[in-house]
């Protein structure tokens, strides 16, 4: 190959969300740090210039991750050995002061051009990095917007960016400014969601020279890169059960991409080697989880599942009832994507509560009509929601028949227990504590106006505390989802 022309392997992940063991699909063992490690630890050694980089949440999903409050996570990552990280939204969920801690721990770089303290605009984080390999040098430019940065607006210092419009600003800034040094590829690590990455590529200018987008946060599926304004798009799904591969040859004289392929690989027994030295640092941590977390709190009728958070579920359902019952609501809207599994039970060990329901947030009760509920319900339906954003959606608890028409944009039937919702009939509705705080931001009515029905307050410290005891005490409970929250 011509001397101008360098190969180059880029393996990213994203929303690993603590998925550090393998568990075994169709008679397979998938996914799991120590498989993933192995893969990336074999292509460094038959491909020297191989670069792998994670765009946002490393933490969440795991007993192992929470219970120490991520240190362990960042232990588990020093080994893996990323070359850069940029930060996903869960990165702030023990707060931005530990979070600070945190990245002092790390033995790699992390990086966000956006979050910086409100009084001077210094940055928390360094926004970029530049890697030098082989003699091609890669511009690296971690970008996370305010709409998934909601645990960090309880920091009232911090701020972020506000919107698309002005993370692409920041991009061209930081381009402008290093461009002259001879960059040969440029890669936004983004935390922002699929279709938000593909709106921020389209705002960007072809002079700032941005190659690639490796995303995150909608946990998207794909097969091939989407290419908008000549930039390529690409995520790898969720945990640790697959890679994104790119394998790219660049014209060091032009700075440009010459020819690319890009892959989605199976992290599996059969394609990648163990780490040893990674899964015993993993076991060590689970021993310890596993002598606190490790006792059966319930056994349900059957496995009840949460297949997909824009929709009606069976565990969605059963959380959302066992919190208004336990609670004396009327309704609990109890968040879909504060349930992080897809299917939990029929035997059902504390650990497997905690990894379901990881937020242990506060609950708390608000009063709203039944004019203000049924608006707030159809902006959590909007057309957005079904194009693929990734908006706020909720589980219903019993007693609500909702009938809505996405073609005429109207409810065909609200009812509470078998009579019509009246607009001034006022109902006891339970909120998580992050919902809670961004609720007009979420359901798109002033919360002063909510205010005037009554003042809201908190009514529980702990929900989860709530599952367990109600769980502990109750045997063989199920759920048949389908006639709470219908879509038409």
């Amino acid at each position: 190959m011509d001397e101008r022309y360098r190969k180059l392997v880029l393996l990213h992940s994203n929303d690993m969300h603590g998925d550090f063991l393998a568990q075994k699909v169709d008679d397979r063992l998938m996914g799991g740090v120590s498989y993933l490690s192995g893969y990336i630890n074999q292509v460094r050694a038959e491909e020297p210039n191989t670069l792998y980089c994670i765009a946002g949440d490393m933490f969440r999903g795991s007993v192992i991750d929470s219970e120490y409050l991520g240190i362990s996570t960042i232990e588990i990552m020093n080994m893996l050995s990323p070359d850069v990280v940029s930060l996903g939204n869960h990165e702030t969920d023990y707060g931005i002061t530990h979070l600070l801690f945190l990245e002092k721990c790390a033995r790699f770089p992390i990086i966000n051009a956006n979050l910086h303290i409100r009084t001077n605009n210094a940055r928390l984080f360094q926004p970029y990095l530049i890697s030098e390999i082989d003699g091609m040098r890669i511009l690296f430019i971690g970008i996370l917007t305010e709409e998934v940065m909601a645990a960090a607006k309880n920091e009232g210092l911090v701020g972020s960016f506000l919107n698309i419009a002005e993370a692409a600003e920041e991009v061209g800034k930081i381009c402008n400014a290093y461009n002259s040094l001879d960059i040969d590829l440029t890669v936004l690590l983004t935390h922002i969601g699929f279709e938000e990455d593909k709106k921020l590529a389209a705002r960007l200018d072809p002079a700032w020279g941005v190659d690639i987008i490796i995303g995150g946060h909608s946990h998207t599926f794909i097969e091939k890169p989407a290419i908008v304004n000549d930039t390529l798009i690409v995520q790898a799904g969720m945990g640790t059960d697959q890679i994104g591969r790119f394998d790219i040859v660049i014209d060091t004289d032009e700075n440009r991409l010459e020819s690319w392929k890009w892959e989605c690989l199976p992290i599996d027994a059969a394609l990648c080697p163990k780490d040893r030295e990674i899964e015993e640092l993993i076991h060590k941590f689970k021993a310890k989880t596993d002598a606190k977390y490790g006792r059966v709190v319930t056994r349900f009728a059957s496995r009840l599942t949460h297949p997909n958070r824009t929709q009606e579920t069976a565990l969605g359902d059963l959380f959302a009832d066992v919190l208004r019952e336990s609670l004396g609501l009327d309704l609990m809207l109890t968040a879909s994507g504060s349930i992080r599994v897809e299917a939990l039970g029929p035997v059902v060990m504390y650990s497997d509560l905690v990894e379901a329901f990881p937020y242990d947030d506060p609950i708390h009760m608000v009063r709203v009509t039944g004019a203000q509920l049924q608006r707030m319900l159809q902006y959590m339906l909007r057309d957005e929601v079904w194009a693929g954003a990734h908006c706020e959606f909720y589980q219903l608890s019993e007693g609500f028949h909702v009938v809505y028409s996405r073609a005429e944009h109207r409810f065909l039937d609200f009812s509470f227990n078998g009579q019509t919702v009246q607009d001034d009939q006022i109902f006891r509705v339970g909120l998580q504590h992050f919902h809670f705080m961004i609720f007009e931001e979420v359901f798109n009515v002033p919360f002063d106006e909510i205010k005037r029905n009554g003042n809201p307050r908190m009514i529980s410290t702990s929900g989860r505390d709530i599952l367990e005891e109600y769980f502990s005490s109750h045997q063989h409970l199920t759920r048949i989802p389908g006639g709470r929250l219908v879509v038409r």
